[in-house]
């Protein structure tokens, strides 16, 4: 799936509108959000709220501020989830306008679903409850990390 496949446009600027029940923060610059269709528990993207193609797209600003946000939001979802394994992916091949997945890998994850192979869970984990039900949890450690409201 491209930024168009859906016929909206990009799918990363649609969450632009998403709802703040499905968001752990927002900022001028970054937001971290449950993605449509990668509700799986522990699983959020971080996004550039310009759109921006792939990292090198991104401005100073952006740039600067990625790497401490990045950062907040890994420590957030993994205190939240208390996953031994917090992965931050980056591909920009089927969504062009720059994000990163941030996604917990639990204990009880086989070792064949692990590194790269995490992905395939999408298909296996999607729970939209659970994941919403996470939530507020990430939210609260990510405020406290960042030392910043959610927004």
């Amino acid at each position: 799936m491209s930024d168009d496949a859906n016929g909206t446009g990009c799918l990363l600027c649609a969450m632009e509108e998403a709802e703040a029940s499905a968001r752990v923060f927002r900022d001028s610059l970054w937001a971290a959000e449950i993605a449509p269709g990668y509700e799986v528990p522990g699983w959020f993207f971080l996004r550039a709220r310009r759109h921006a193609e792939l990292i090198t797209g991104l401005d100073d600003a952006e740039l600067a501020a990625f790497g401490r946000r990045a950062r907040d939001l890994v420590a957030a979802v993994t205190e939240a989830t208390g996953a031994p394994a917090t992965y931050l992916l980056v591909f920009g091949e089927n969504y062009r306008h720059f994000h990163a997945l941030v996604a917990a890998r639990g204990a009880d994850v086989p070792v064949e679903r692990r590194a790269g192979d995490l992905l395939k869970l999408r298909a296996e984990r999607l729970d939209p409850a659970a994941a919403a039900g996470l939530l507020p949890a990430v939210r609260t450690a990510y405020e406290r990390l960042a030392g910043a409201p959610a927004v």
